[in-house]
């Protein structure tokens, strides 16, 4: 007979477990780059991106000494380099940028040819594999990884072995 605290503790340790895997993280963008001219180009900034799994609810954070900017924009305006017309621009540092929805972000520094010669830009891209390379159509799969799903995932789960050890203990 499975004792009423063993439940109990089973229970818990199911709870921990799910609500771990619901917590928000914050990734420091570079890691111990940081926000600069990154030595070997863009590819330091594709390597550190395409190495995090980010989820809704994080925060990513820009910290920079010296002259540097960062300007949020669109995907042509990243490509280009442009910074005339961003949706979103941040000059002090750190700055840390919650994670709201499952869209890619594209992040360029604004201070004079440091994105366009020497690489300093980042995308973000949420949820999904990104271990590839190459255009990415996941903002038209949206469900399959994002982190409200695990979320409400996380929650079913929750619900569904708290019903579990309420018959279990009714039975005794």
């Amino acid at each position: 007979m499975v004792s009423q605290k063993g439940l109990i503790g089973c229970l818990l340790l199911v709870v921990v477990a799910l609500w771990k895997g619901a917590t928000a993280e914050t990734y420091k963008v570079g890691d111990d780059l940081g926000w600069t001219i990154p030595p070997a180009g863009s590819v330091a900034y594709s390597t550190w991106a395409n190495a995090k799994r980010f989820q809704i609810g994080d925060t990513i954070e820009f910290k920079w000494s010296g002259e540097h900017r960062v300007a949020e924009v669109t995907q042509a305006d990243y490509d280009s380099c442009s910074k005339d017309n961003p949706l979103g621009f941040y000059d002090s540092s750190p700055t840390r940028i919650v994670l709201t929805s499952n869209l890619t972000r594209y992040l360029i520094c604004t201070e004079d040819s440091h994105c366009s010669r020497l690489g300093q830009k980042v995308t973000i891209r949420i949820g999904g594999d990104y271990s590839s390379s190459g255009d990415n159509d996941d903002d038209d799969h949206w469900w399959e990884w994002n982190g409200a799903s695990s979320l409400s995932i996380n929650i079913v789960a929750v619900i569904l072995c708290t019903a579990l050890v309420i018959s279990f203990l009714s039975f005794n």
